[in-house]
């Protein structure tokens, strides 16, 4: 039996947090004194149209904590911030953390379905979009979201046209006193990264997530010389915290933001402001190596890349130094709270080969059954765990809280892991993406690392399909370089000498990999589309 949540917000119990602080963990301050800096005038922030020193960022943001609040949101309000890598989301997100509002951060690919659900369940008071971004006009968005929600304003960066534009809100008052903020209090929302239906809300306290950015920052050896480069959207945990714009910001670094994570945009921004560190997710990677050869700019000054957010094959891993000159980390995380590096200075078949280990040393793990009894060393079993950066609830959700967290607070994560001696885990998959075919069971993600790791496949999912006989197959949709042909890419699986019943027996190429709210493969309509017939291109293997 769970834990059952009896108010919105589930709280540590009060013996861990007390240790928590007694070990410095916890410091009871809040999030955005990560721009309080000596150096006032060290530049913090950098986008494709403007740059901030910390002064200037932490002004801004003050002043726009004023406007927000003269606008009629009040301390302990929810609002819905969305917007691409410009640097207006991180004057936003101060501005709502020091004001005491609680964002819950969206990433751009969401639309109205996904944010009318967010809305409802979040009570969200707000919209803080911006006016438009590859094509897409938020603003229609924004007027839908006051119809049909709870939201009353929408706040729009860009043009100022609009009802509420963010450009007239900074407002500068001498005297206006923003609230005194409780580090123990929610500081904004995450959103769960379930490939089905509409995420849950993660809240985050200041105190537990200012702690996983200080950690995080320290063992990725962030510096005051750091420039990171945020390529993934900025919304999304891993170059939010991991160490990520705030891990840099923390360790006095400077921040650089790509509106677009192509190859050809990123290198030249790496060149222009000599980035040394950027976070990539293994499609992304592998489109970066690719284009290497292509490219003629300076990327010298790249001194770390880390990987995250799905599997990274060792044979891709094993590209990255040669191709770069730089160092690997591989990061394995998750919005509720674990995060897991592969250290700096790991020998390289760790790193080639494990997503890493906990972070922090009251980080507790279990690796088990489904009887949630621990497996032996090695053994693949489901990973919990808890500690001072990991939720003890979902916000507001007591009947996924009852199935999500075990009685003794554990966070039942779903991921399939090994565990090595040395700590290090390895992620194999997902206990719901498993494949059955006869009696033989696999994970999808340990066939899209194989998948992946072939130089022309961008991107790779797999689901089950339903067959009379074994009872479930396999369908692989690939992302790929055109001219690849089903036979090619199976004789490549073939060569790599894997159990046969592993190799997909559908293979279907498809443009690009629909995404959920939270930017994950969405396996449903997947599944949907291949319902359909949509067979084309495919093939069978004996």
């Amino acid at each position: 039996m769970g834990v059952v949540a009896m108010t919105e917000f589930t709280p540590w119990p009060a013996a861990e947090a007390e240790l928590y602080r007694r070990k410095g963990m916890w410091t009871n301050q809040p999030l955005f004194n990560v721009l309080q800096k000596e150096a006032a005038d060290k530049v913090a922030l950098i986008d494709e149209c403007q740059q901030w020193t910390y002064g200037q960022l932490n002004q801004s943001a003050r002043s726009l904590a004023q406007g927000i609040l003269n606008l009629g949101l009040k301390t302990g309000d929810t609002v819905i911030l969305q917007m691409p890598n410009f640097g207006e989301f991180y004057e936003v997100f101060f501005a709502c953390l020091m004001a005491g509002i609680r964002p819950v951060v969206a990433l751009p690919a969401a639309r109205a379905t996904e944010l009318t659900a967010l809305a409802m369940v979040s009570g969200a008071k707000a919209y803080f979009g911006f006016d438009q971004f590859h094509g897409y006009h938020y603003e229609k968005l924004a007027q839908q979201l006051r119809v049909e929600t709870s939201i009353q304003w929408g706040v729009l960066a860009g043009d100022d046209h609009h009802q509420v534009s963010l450009a007239n809100l900074y407002n500068d008052e001498p005297n206006f006193e923003l609230p005194k903020i409780d580090a123990n209090d929610i500081a904004f929302f995450q959103l769960s990264g379930g490939t089905t239906g509409i995420p849950k809300l993660i809240p985050r306290t200041h105190n537990d997530y200012y702690y996983s950015v200080r950690r995080s920052a320290v063992v990725c050896g962030f510096l005051h010389t750091t420039r990171y480069l945020v390529a993934l959207p900025a919304a999304h945990n891993f170059p939010l915290s991991s160490p990520g714009a705030l891990g840099a910001l923390w360790a006095g670094g400077s921040v650089v933001l790509a509106s677009q994570p192509t190859a050809s945009h990123c290198f030249e921004l790496i060149a222009k402001h000599k980035v040394t560190v950027t976070a990539l997710v293994p499609p992304l990677l592998l489109s970066w190596l690719n284009e290497v050869p292509n490219q003629h700019q300076d990327l010298s000054s790249l001194s770390l890349i880390q990987v995250g957010g799905a599997k990274l094959g060792a044979d891709v891993a094993k590209r990255v130094t040669p191709v770069f000159g730089c160092k690997l980390q591989q990061v394995f995380g998750m919005a509720e709270g674990l995060v897991n590096y592969t250290r700096l200075d790991d020998e390289v078949d760790t790193i080639y080969h494990t997503q890493g280990r906990p972070m922090s040393s009251e980080d507790q793990v279990k690796v088990v059954d489904e009887a949630d009894q621990p497996v032996h060393s090695g053994d693949v079993g489901l990973l919990l765990t808890k500690g001072p950066y990991t939720i003890r609830g979902y916000y507001n959700a007591p009947e996924q809280n009852a199935r999500a967290f075990t009685s003794d607070g554990f966070y039942r994560t779903g991921d399939l892991v090994t565990q090595d001696s040395n700590g290090n885990i390895s992620v194999v998959g997902r206990q719901k993406e498993q494949i059955n075919r006869g009696g033989e069971k696999f994970a999808t993600e340990e066939v899209e690392s194989w998948l992946l790791s072939h130089p022309d496949v961008f991107n790779a999912a797999i689901i089950p399909v339903p067959d009379e006989v074994l009872g479930e197959k396999s369908c692989a949709y690939v992302e790929a370089k055109s001219g690849i042909s089903v036979k090619q890419l199976k004789q490549f699986l073939f060569e790599l000498d894997i159990a046969t019943y592993k190799i997909p027996d559908y293979l279907l190429f498809i443009d690009q990999l629909p995404k959920t709210a939270v930017g994950k493969i969405d396996k449903k309509s997947l599944r949907q589309h291949f319902d359909l017939g949509q067979r084309q291109h495919s093939g069978s293997h004996s």
